[in-house]
């Protein structure tokens, strides 16, 4: 490799790190305490947007068929996310807890702050890290999870969405219509029942249980337990509250990007229960240039679902005629989300225009609404 090939390389990766920035941001905030409490969800949801309006677009695309070795500096960056999360975590834990120069409010805030980083880069990263073959990412995916408490969000992801999105049977799938506050209270108890379910059925072809320790719902459940008694230890019952905050949060920003990932957009029925194979365009593409460094490509989810086992820097862009385009990259439209009105301006049209263009032969589109958890089998 010649040295202009080895800096146009590193040039490739080291954008993607930016997200390791959030972590002295944080302990800024926690450390200072008053005004810049409020400084990570500011930064992750506003400057990113703004950067992309200044950044642009980038439509260019990796060679798909690139060597898994030249990709370990983009394996690192996720593998080494987890360490440090689990210590930034913790540590502030430990310090927010005992601190005399942060109220509760502040302390809650700083929280909040550092929930909407491992929600929008730690479930991120874990989502990454569960699709690769190496039992080495996979169980870190699991310690980010539970870091969380979410951890069936592994079995849900992997067993029920990537297989049923777009149909009745996923319940991620944003529903035409459905509002946010509709759809986050029915994803949060569906999608754990249907985690549990997959993983029972999966059971079941074995002639196991589903109490059987193989589930992976006992592990889950271990890990979980012992980052809750982590924080009580470093942190007392206040470590525990401070801990259950962002975790809280961390869920509520994974789901506001699943309601923007698949709003509306269905996979035509053929008839017998059968669907017709996952495409490109059963998923919204955005291609905002910055917002795809912080969140590692995730943007790029149309590629994903087509070929779930791409590694991020590997997902292509889709053009207007192959994918559906949001308007904006994920920082503003997790917030529009946030605004029933706002947000059906923005995207039922968007919705319309999709069904027209792929699905001018469905008239009837009432069916493809009702999105509902199908009854136990």
């Amino acid at each position: 490799m010649t040295a202009s090939q080895n800096l146009a390389r590193w040039q490739s990766i080291a954008p993607f790190w930016i997200s390791f920035l959030l972590i002295p941001l944080i302990w800024f905030s926690a450390v200072q305490g008053g005004w810049a409490v409020v400084l990570p969800p500011l930064v992750t949801w506003y400057l990113f947007s703004i950067l992309d309006s200044l950044a642009g677009l980038n439509l260019q695309n990796a060679d798909p068929n690139t060597p898994e070795d030249d990709l370990e500096w983009y394996k690192i960056l996720t593998i080494l996310w987890v360490p440090v999360q689990f210590v930034t975590v913790f540590a502030l834990i430990w310090y927010v807890a005992g601190s005399d120069h942060l109220s509760v409010l502040e302390k809650c805030l700083v929280f909040f702050g550092v929930g909407v980083v491992t929600g929008t880069i730690g479930i991120n990263y874990s989502h990454e890290l569960m699709h690769q073959q190496s039992r080495l990412e996979r169980n870190l995916a699991d310690i980010l999870l539970a870091m969380v408490l979410y951890s069936h969000f592994r079995s849900e992801h992997l067993l029920v969405h990537h297989r049923h999105v777009g149909t009745p049977r996923d319940t991620v799938t944003a529903r035409y219509n459905e509002s946010f506050y509709r759809f986050y209270p029915r994803v949060l108890r569906q999608s754990l029942i249907s985690a549990f379910r997959a993983e029972r059925d999966k059971l079941a072809r074995k002639d196991l249980s589903w109490s059987n320790m193989r589930n992976p719902f006992w592990r889950y459940a271990i890990l979980q337990a012992a980052m809750l008694v982590l924080a009580w230890v470093l942190g007392g019952w206040g470590g525990v509250g401070l801990f259950l905050i962002q975790a809280g949060v961390a869920i509520w920003q994974l789901e506001l990007v699943n309601y923007v990932e698949h709003y509306g957009l269905s996979r035509k029925h053929l008839g017998q229960g059968k669907y017709e194979h996952v495409q490109p365009r059963h998923s919204w593409n955005a291609a905002h240039r910055v917002s795809n460094w912080l969140l590692i490509n995730l943007q790029r989810h149309s590629d994903h679902h087509y070929k779930p086992n791409r590694r991020f820097p590997l997902l292509q862009n889709h053009a207007r005629d192959v994918a559906p385009q949001l308007p904006y990259g994920y920082p503003v439209m997790t917030v529009a989300a946030m605004i029933p009105s706002l947000w059906r301006r923005m995207m039922n049209p968007r919705v319309r225009r999709w069904r027209a263009m792929y699905y001018p032969e469905i008239t009837d589109w009432k069916p493809y609404n009702k999105m509902t958890l199908p009854p136990p089998r």
